[in-house]
């Protein structure tokens, strides 16, 4: 199901398919040291997913998740869905690293690769546009991987007041609303259709955090746990919400698909 790509370009090294040459992001690589399938905040933004856009899965043939690091939401996916999702990422060191089952291809989207040209019914973008400095042609290049019947699902951080030493560290441009989030999706032919903040009683962290200096290579620090059981008191905390919600979180999650006009304009 996932995308196999064959231009005279490609080379592969292991799983991996190598479309375009490895290329520094804008994040650290302690991230994935610490970000593992049961870190309470991964476990909670599946959950999350699952309450929002679970439907999104059913009968899906075709799903890649671009900025996919090490695997983690492509093994969840994998494993509740049974589908295969294709990963895509710059980061070579996150792709060594990847856990999933599923093809894995070092790959620039602006590169906009035929083989993929609307490739897929389903794209996952978790925690990376706000990587991102030019949002808008990040987001144009995505849409060119996208069916027009497809669907975006796309989280982020929420609520620029929560913007720290950590988010610094953790390569983050800016953080979000539902607002700023809807209008960057409209300017550039999506639709939300689905919208909710969540992580919120996670907030009192969020501003401990906040009040805490960190170097920029640090930013483990502010994402540890530190201990199973505080690991495990979080993650009983973080169900703590009514979802959806418009109100306040942590996080922002939505699913966005491509405007009638953009379907006409292919």
């Amino acid at each position: 199901m996932g995308a196999t790509a064959t231009p005279q370009s490609v080379s592969s090294t292991r799983f991996i398919t190598y479309l375009t040459p490895p290329m520094p992001v804008n994040m650290g690589d302690w991230w994935f040291d610490i970000a593992t399938s049961d870190h309470f905040w991964i476990k909670r933004r599946f959950e999350v997913l699952t309450r929002l856009a679970g439907s999104a899965f059913a009968n899906c043939k075709s799903a890649a998740e671009i900025g996919c690091g090490n695997g983690l939401l492509q093994k969840e996916v994998e494993d509740r869905y049974g589908i295969e999702v294709a990963g895509f990422d710059l980061n070579e060191l996150a792709l060594q690293k990847n856990v999933s089952r599923s093809p894995l291809y070092c790959y620039d989207i602006h590169q906009r690769n035929l083989t993929f040209k609307s490739r897929f019914e389903l794209l996952l973008m978790f925690d990376v546009l706000e990587h991102i400095d030019l949002e808008s042609d990040f987001l144009q290049a995505a849409k060119f991987h996208l069916k027009p019947s497809g669907k975006l699902l796309i989280n982020v951080p929420a609520h620029s007041f929560f913007y720290s030493d950590y988010d610094r560290a953790a390569g983050h441009v800016r953080r979000y609303t539902a607002d700023q989030l809807t209008k960057v999706a409209t300017d550039n032919g999506l639709k939300v259709t689905a919208i909710t903040y969540w992580g919120l009683p996670l907030v009192p962290l969020l501003l401990i955090r906040k009040a805490i200096p960190m170097k920029k290579n640090n930013g483990k620090t502010g994402f540890d746990t530190r201990s199973s059981a505080i690991n495990k008191a979080l993650s009983a905390l973080a169900k703590c919400e009514p979802l959806p919600q418009k109100f306040l979180g942590t996080s922002l999650m939505a699913v966005l698909e491509k405007r009638w006009e953009e379907f006409d304009s292919q």
